[in-house]
């Protein structure tokens, strides 16, 4: 059972047969974070991934609470977990592969109700940790995220190269 309480809107279990509203919401979201955002690899990324194995959580507007210009079939926030194993000790734990919040339903604790359902999952399931990667650039999600405890343990660094 999920424990969401949030005022003015209500949280609803995904599934495999949302491939295309989570492709739609990474889009949203990798464009926002960055000038290129390639409906192509977010739509591999989510054939690759997603199954009823990674759960997935929609947060949606109550019908009462009514937004001006926001449909109420609309998604406002959405959480998908998939699997990763620790590179210290071996052991899978549930990793972050999208949370997102809308731009007009941001700072209202949708982020921390989402990760604080994906908490309550993981002790469930029986895992002692969650991971995520985030953007550098991304001071807010960051910040969130330090105040829910998470902490940084390794630091992605890249080479680009030229391509002959």
């Amino acid at each position: 059972m999920v424990n969401f309480s949030l005022p003015g809107y209500h949280i609803q279990t995904g599934s495999p047969l949302d491939r295309s509203r989570l492709v739609r919401v990474m889009e949203c979201n990798h464009q926002e974070l960055t000038a290129n955002g390639s409906s192509l690899s977010m739509a591999a990324t989510v054939d690759r991934y997603l199954s009823s194995q990674t759960p997935l959580w929609w947060i949606w507007p109550a019908a009462n609470q009514q937004q001006p210009g926001v449909e109420s079939s609309e998604v406002v926030a959405c959480l998908w977990l998939g699997q990763a194993i620790d590179q210290y000790n071996g052991l899978p734990h549930p990793y972050v592969l999208l949370l997102y919040v809308s731009p007009h339903h941001r700072r209202r604790g949708l982020a921390t109700a989402l990760l604080q359902v994906a908490h309550s999952w993981a002790k469930d399931q029986g895992y002692s940790q969650i991971s995520l990667q985030v953007w550098t650039n991304n001071q807010p999600a960051q910040a969130l995220y330090r105040k829910l405890g998470y902490q940084p343990q390794a630091i992605l660094m890249k080479s680009y190269l030229e391509v002959v």
